[in-house]
């Protein structure tokens, strides 16, 4: 029974180089092989997978057999990883880290997050990349147990012992409410109900932050605060980049309360102070940073 030998590097690239070029002799000139020595590669490696990849007869340009459209695809693959891996292997022999673990706290605002994540896979393609998103003292939570490497976190998670700092920018918060909500039109805090954001660890238990009603609904997602606040189902703080857009047609409405909550909320880049930051994670914060700084929306603070 016929078993199938495995293609050389070489072999593969001339195959898709053919398939590329649309010719023998293109193919020739991009490898700078001669067309003969292309057309001999091809040969064996149909000879060794035993199968025809070409059908060369009666016409100028070779034009794949059922079997070569069958195997084009696995070989671009096996081309794609070999290119994956040579980057891999230069990254490490450059000093750079394989990986990148990121926690982002939910107030960063999420298009200058998705600008640094493509800039990121742009500039380091060899690095990989783990994602999180959480809430207040999580961010440092993850960083502690070495989970993620670097964190983007808000002023709770930024003070733990054990963490190195440094200042990305301050997010404005605003409470706000739905329009036909009771504190739009002079209602009492304390009779309301306040939609708190959740810390899903415990290093801030027992705390409470800019809480004003006895009336609270603890909510571990910020975008589940932010559907029931434009559903008039309570009120809250939240970020000026996410509600902007409701502001301005008048889905919320930011309160004037007497106790003014809200203000600035600090973000910074958070370690540990035993884990210093490889080259790409420090590329990684100067981006953050800058674009942070550069946020074209209301509620970003240099």
């Amino acid at each position: 029974m016929f078993k199938p030998g495995t293609p050389t590097i070489e072999q593969i690239r001339t195959f898709l180089a053919v398939v590329e070029e649309g010719s023998f002799a293109a193919a020739g000139r991009r490898l700078r092989r001669a067309t003969s020595v292309v057309s001999y590669s091809v040969a064996n490696l149909e000879s060794l997978l035993g199968v025809t990849l070409f059908t060369r007869e009666g016409t100028r340009k070779p034009r794949l057999t059922p079997a070569g459209e069958a195997v084009l695809e696995e070989l671009r693959q096996v081309e794609r990883t070999l290119e994956s891996l040579r980057a891999r292997v230069g990254g490490l022999a450059a000093g750079l880290e394989p990986r990148v673990a990121l926690v982002v706290d939910v107030m960063f605002p999420m298009p200058c997050l998705a600008a640094a994540l493509r800039d990121f896979a742009r500039e380091y393609p060899s690095v990989a990349l783990a994602l999180r998103i959480e809430a207040l003292g999580a961010v440092a939570d993850l960083v502690l147990r070495d989970e993620s490497g670097l964190g983007v976190a808000g002023p709770l998670a930024a003070e733990q012992a054990g963490l190195e700092r440094s200042v990305l920018g301050r997010v404005e918060l605003i409470p706000v409410a739905a329009p036909h909500h009771p504190l739009a039109h002079g209602g009492q805090v304390r009779d309301e109900v306040q939609l708190v954001l959740s810390d899903r660890s415990n290093l801030s238990a027992g705390q409470d932050f800019s809480v004003m009603s006895p009336r609270t609904w603890r909510l571990g997602d910020l975008g589940a605060k932010h559907e029931l606040l434009r559903e008039g189902l309570g009120w809250g703080t939240m970020p000026r980049w996410i509600v902007a857009d409701d502001l301005a047609r008048g889905r919320l409405v930011q309160l004037a309360l007497p106790e003014g909550p809200g203000g600035a909320y600090p973000l910074y880049a958070i370690r540990r102070a035993d884990r210093p930051l490889g080259p790409a994670a420090q590329w990684l914060v100067a981006r953050l940073g800058d674009l942070a700084a550069s946020f074209a929306p209301a509620g970003i603070l240099a």
